[in-house]
């Protein structure tokens, strides 16, 4: 193994609330996914925050009366990616990239450093919102995590991990891979998978809870590049 491959680092971003935020339109998405798969309106919405689509579709079709079957959960993903591409353009006119995003990302690249996610959201709406305010092009989403792997944040991390591993044909184990997120719910998903984890408040918990739950790193947000810059190039993962 070279050097520049025993050096290379995998990166992954989680994406709403850590590089974007759409506001009001998660809920819109769903309303037009499950009116189009079950065929009356959206009454109750399972909780978002820091969870896989697949854990939010199983709960919302609970509570909304419908029986879960892996057909109706199906259904519902590639309903889901239609509506987020209908709504692209109320995503960008209602959300925006979080303050940083853009340079934390062109911070980061270099030839030891593989970009990609690890979120919630399943692949086309991850792309979407990403494409949106332009952050897609530098992310190689074809290796990333996303909500349709599981449930299990820890699940999606190594799936992200062993997809880079295959394609880059070099190791990501251990704290060479790098998870960045704004939820409890990230920093335990890559501890769970021997990531080195980055939280960053700019979400719904606040720094002392990123500090509280274990993050190797907590950011106030992206804006401190340097911080950033020195866990991923001089860390790596050590």
């Amino acid at each position: 193994m070279s050097k520049s491959q025993h050096d290379s680092v995998l990166v992954l971003w989680d994406v709403d609330h850590t590089l974007v935020s759409i506001g009001g339109i998660s809920r819109d998405i769903y309303e037009h996914a499950f009116r189009s798969v079950i065929g009356r309106p959206l009454s109750r919405l399972a909780s978002m925050t820091g969870r896989t689509e697949h854990a939010i579709i199983t709960e919302t079709l609970d509570l909304n009366g419908v029986e879960v079957s892996q057909t109706t959960v199906s259904r519902f993903y590639s309903a889901l990616g239609v509506a987020a591409q209908e709504l692209e353009g109320h995503i960008r006119k209602s959300g925006h990239s979080l303050q940083g995003a853009a340079d934390a990302i062109s911070a980061l690249q270099d030839v030891r450093v593989f970009q990609s996610v690890v979120t919630g959201n399943i692949r086309p709406i991850a792309k979407t919102k990403l494409t949106a305010f332009e952050l897609a092009d530098s992310l190689d989403l074809e290796v990333g995590g996303y909500g349709d792997d599981g449930s299990d944040r820890a699940v999606l991390v190594r799936l992200a991990r062993e997809r880079a591993e295959e394609k880059y044909g070099t190791p990501f184990t251990g704290k060479r891979t790098f998870v960045i997120g704004d939820t409890p719910h990230d920093v335990k998903g890559a501890h769970d998978a021997g990531a080195f984890a980055v939280g960053v408040a700019t979400g719904s918990s606040p720094v002392e809870v990123l500090e509280e739950c274990g993050a190797d790193l907590v950011l106030t947000d992206l804006t401190n590049v340097e911080a950033l810059r020195h866990a991923v190039f001089d860390s790596r993962g050590s």
